[in-house]
């Protein structure tokens, strides 16, 4: 198979910006020529191995980076947004998103911002009563989807907030009791730390004490006090994360700070260095991973999907969470794989029959419409109430990479990845996949034409041109 070319003038311009460098000094350090650089960083050319190298040697540049991962998110989103009925006359083709993604990556997101904007218009006019109720609402989808757009495009990586995570559970490097050292430091800080039936987690300033459910399996626990602990001890770093991020909204700010807290909890739960290594040992089995660390199996699937640090990356992850009707509740891909933004995920994708085997991992090798090949793995969580008239959240998460990396995962084993047979086809969403004979199709493709014939049904009751 030839190689992939590699175009990424977008991030060498942000490359050479960040550096304070101009065009021809930066041609300089890279041994090539004025013209070739900035043909490269207009697209015109691939970038060269050399000058790869040259990033890696002269600046210690992670060219991993160098991959078209925000790139790929932009296409899809862009894909799903021009399926919109106000884009009357058709989307652009795949290769014009393509270009305006790597070229014009900032002009890209503009349009995603305006069409993000004109849906969340046009839903305000349609129920105006729904829309005086989100003014006093701060989980209103608007602030919802700008946060988790922010994570989206940081590779769900904050460096600041994991590094700080990192030092807090290993000081000097030292591994130490975290949650132990969690509540001793909450406790220097005047905070008293009971036990309750009640809510999940709480705090009352006024009094200092932290009430965090009985009820919650011990990872649950020890990821609020930690939670709590970064809201109290992490303060700053947390408002400047914020500050940089720009949100539009007081609402936004507010829900992206309970995540920054959940990051750092998770951060700390699961160190970077050590749980990296840890990872590769046992070769990312979650359940022994889940023994070692004494977290929840979500909870070490999640972490697995944000180990994106520049110089030490782990595997390249995909992690999705749905519930019982197939609405994605949480999504991350460091990979090629981006999952839609509207609607849930495609009814062939394993995760949706994780519910049907409860307490099982399962196995699948899937192939996409780009003809990119995944191992996914998928299994419930389901989250008892505690009580016999508690209810139960039941929910299903699917973990996956690149079948490149597959040997590095025990869920691989026995499995034929050499056989293209082996792999089923699945794709984003009915809406925006291209494949023609889906028989699990639920409706037409609304980028491609349908001819109806009535006195020729297939397994669909129309033909897609």
């Amino acid at each position: 198979m030839a190689q992939q070319k590699l175009y990424a003038g977008a991030k060498l311009r942000e490359t050479r910006t960040r550096l304070g460098l101009t065009q021809r000094a930066f041609a300089e350090k890279l041994g090539v020529s004025l013209p070739y650089l900035n043909q490269m960083e207009n697209n015109n050319r691939p970038v060269s191995t050399g000058v790869v190298l040259a990033l890696a040697q002269e600046f210690g540049f992670d060219v991993t980076e160098l991959s078209s991962g925000d790139a790929e998110r932009m296409v899809t989103d862009m894909r799903e947004a021009l399926v919109d009925p106000v884009f009357a006359d058709g989307a652009p083709p795949l290769a014009d998103l393509r270009l305006a993604a790597s070229n014009a990556p900032a002009l890209a997101r503009a349009f995603l911002e305006l069409h993000r904007a004109y849906r969340q218009t046009t839903e305000r006019l349609a129920s105006m009563d729904e829309a005086l109720d989100r003014e006093n609402n701060p989980a209103r989808p608007s602030a919802w989807e700008e946060v988790r757009d922010f994570f989206h495009y940081c590779d769900n990586y904050i460096d600041p907030v994991d590094r700080a995570a990192e030092n807090f559970a290993r000081p000097h490097g030292e591994s130490r009791d975290v949650v132990k050292a969690a509540i001793d430091t909450l406790e220097r800080s005047g905070i008293t730390l009971r036990a309750s039936g009640d809510s999940l987690r709480r705090f009352d300033p006024d009094s200092g004490t932290l009430t965090i459910s009985a009820r919650a399996s011990g990872a649950t626990r020890s990821f609020q006090i930690l939670h709590q602990l970064a809201l109290v001890t992490q303060g700053k770093l947390l408002d400047a994360t914020l500050d940089l991020a720009r949100f539009q909204s007081e609402q936004a700010r507010q829900i992206a700070r309970i995540g920054l807290a959940n990051y750092f909890a998770g951060a700390a739960l699961l160190p970077y260095t050590e749980f990296l290594a840890a990872a590769q040992e046992v070769r990312h089995d979650l359940e022994l991973l889940s023994d070692r660390f004494g977290a929840s199996i979500e909870q070490v699937a999640h972490r697995l999907s944000t180990l994106q640090r520049p110089g030490s990356k782990g595997i390249p992850f995909y992690f999705v969470r749905v519930d019982q009707a197939g609405t994605i509740t949480k999504r991350h891909s460091a990979t090629r794989l981006q999952f839609a933004r509207y609607g849930g995920a495609c009814p062939l994708w394993n995760v949706h029959q994780a519910f049907e085997r409860p307490g099982h991992f399962l196995r699948q090798l899937a192939e996409t419409p780009d003809g990119v090949r995944y191992l996914s793995i998928a299994r419930d969580v389901s989250k008892p109430g505690g009580a016999f008239h508690a209810p139960v959240r039941r929910y299903a998460i699917g973990l996956g990479c690149e079948v490149t990396h597959a040997s590095e995962m025990v869920y691989a084993d026995d499995l034929d990845v050499t056989k293209p047979a082996a792999f089923e086809p699945i794709g984003i969403s009915c809406r925006i996949c291209e494949r023609r004979d889906c028989h699990q199709r639920s409706i037409p493709p609304l980028e491609r034409r349908l001819t109806i014939d009535p006195n020729n049904r297939g397994t669909l009751p129309y033909r897609i041109d």
